[in-house]
């Protein structure tokens, strides 16, 4: 059985704990390989070895970090489809959507080539007699990264790509549900140029999560998850004095007007919620029509979309719509969860607990499940279930919609569709969530613009990706100079008025 260790100091080494997690195909349901599950002691030791690798790199010329990334960017486009199917393998998605996974993070990745524009401090000229002020960006130091299952190869790279082009060490711990692509990175940044040990990658559990927590070097960290987790994260990151950002959970809603393209609405729906299996925190989760006329076209045109989906492994071709969960835990919660939506009175109109597939018998597949008259007392709207079902909440007007997404706990992301801008213009100004889409199902911005939730999505001040990130991973220093011109005058105890 394969044995995946860590990426220490520049090579892959072996794990010293003896503990291990396995690894699944989510397709069969087999174990493919054994990840190490690190030490406190491995997890300090490494971030002891980046600390030392820092210093060097902190001081290195921007422009030449920049080249690093540059020369990233050429590898991963290289190296593409081998990493797509490795995470396909591990995760279960689609080969499409493993290399869009990649895709998004690569656009990162191509941000931080400008890093010597963000990293610009401001000046200022004469200030006072003799006097200039500029301020400097500069590098935390240790930074950190955990990361899920969902994004192996996008998220990683939201993190560690805007800490290293700030001069930061990083170490990253990824999920250990799929392991080899955050390792394949690791591999490709060396290639391209990074100092041993500015990176370390590091798979555990909780206990490897904890050491980064109350290690004193490590100064930030980013971590997206469920909720839960990410409440303890930022309560026992800020407590122990360091800089993070945690983004959690999700419920997120897509109101359709009457007057929308419904041809149009029923097709990002089908994209949005059962993407993926569901397993993103941008899934459309929520589909929340206005009026019952609305509703009934909704579901008329949802369920023959619906009942085309196909659901396969990842190598049976590129027109498979969406694989597997990433492990039966997850296959078992979503089935649970469905039956709760039944018990507690919604409408199931498609039903895919008992979805089987030739030769997968084994595998975590879920069908494509949609529920009508969705109330907000029922567990399926309330909790995130993470899996390809679409619940619909049905709305009489208007503001009883908006109030939907207004009054959920989470605040992630949310869609509007119609053809009337007033109301459009509305919904953005209004809403109480992170990313908007109107007629956009899953409004995930670009690379150069920040990604963050409200509420109980988002812990911390700053976003991911886009100027936030290179705020997040530097201090500002500001430097007020004097160069006293003509004669030199005696000591000053007070600030000189200006002249």
């Amino acid at each position: 059985m394969k044995e995946i260790g860590h990426w220490i100091n520049g090579k892959m080494v072996a794990g010293k704990s003896g503990r291990f997690a396995d690894v699944f195909n989510p397709a069969t349901g087999e174990v493919q390989a054994h990840v190490a599950l690190a030490s406190k002691a491995e997890l300090d030791s490494a971030v002891a070895d980046a600390a030392k690798a820092q210093v060097k790199w902190g001081t290195t010329n921007p422009q030449k970090r920049a080249r690093v990334m540059m020369e990233f960017v050429r590898l991963i486009n290289r190296d593409m489809d081998k990493m797509a199917e490795v995470l396909s393998s591990e995760h279960g998605k689609t080969f499409p959507d493993a290399k869009g996974d990649v895709q998004r993070g690569l656009e990162v990745i191509e941000f931080c080539v400008g890093a010597p524009h963000l990293l610009k401090g401001e000046f200022t000229d004469g200030a006072g007699p003799g006097i200039d002020m500029y301020s400097m960006r500069q590098p935390l130091g240790v930074t950190a990264g955990i990361t899920p299952f969902n994004f192996p190869a996008m998220i990683p790279l939201w993190k560690m790509g805007p800490a290293l082009a700030c001069g930061n060490a990083f170490i990253l711990k990824p999920s250990e549900r799929d392991p080899s692509v955050p390792l394949m990175l690791a591999e490709l940044l060396q290639e391209a140029g990074l100092p041993d040990g500015v990176l370390q990658v590091i798979n555990g559990d909780k206990e490897s999560v904890d050491a980064i927590l109350d290690n004193d070097t490590v100064q930030a960290l980013g971590f997206v998850g469920s909720t839960p987790i990410a409440e303890y994260i930022y309560g026992r990151g800020c407590t122990n004095g360091k800089r993070v950002q945690c983004f959690g959970g999700a419920k997120n809603h897509m109101i359709i007007m009457p007057d929308a393209d419904m041809e149009k609405a029923a097709d990002a729906l089908i994209g949005a919620g059962f993407g993926a299996a569901g397993e993103r925190c941008m899934a459309i989760s929520v589909a929340v029509p206005v009026g019952d006329e609305t509703a009934d076209r909704l579901i008329e045109m949802l369920v023959p979309r619906i009942e085309r989906l196909k659901v396969g492994p990842w190598t049976a071709g590129d027109d498979v719509d969406y694989g597997p969960l990433v492990t039966s835990a997850a296959m078992a919660r979503v089935k649970g969860l469905i039956t709760s939506g039944v018990d507690q009175g919604a409408s199931l109109v498609c039903d895919g607990r008992d979805f089987k597939l030739q030769g997968y018998e084994n595998g975590f597949f879920v069908g494509p499940t949609l529920f009508d008259n969705v109330t907000t007392d029922m567990e399926i709207y309330k909790q995130e279930i993470f899996g390809p079902v679409l619940s619909t909440v049905r709305a009489k007007t208007y503001e009883e919609a908006i109030g939907y997404a207004l009054d959920n706990e989470y605040g992630n992301g949310t869609a509007i569709f119609t053809r009337d801008g007033d109301t459009a213009r509305d919904f953005a100004a209004r809403i109480n969530i992170g990313m908007v889409g109107i007629n956009v199902p899953i409004p995930v911005p670009l690379a150069y613009h920040t990604f963050g939730g409200w509420k109980k999505s988002g812990f911390g001040d700053l976003n991911q990706h886009g100027p936030d990130a290179f705020r997040f991973y530097t201090h500002t220093k500001t430097v007020t100079a004097r160069w006293p011109s003509g004669i030199k005058e005696g000591s000053a105890f007070n600030f000189k008025a200006m002249d």
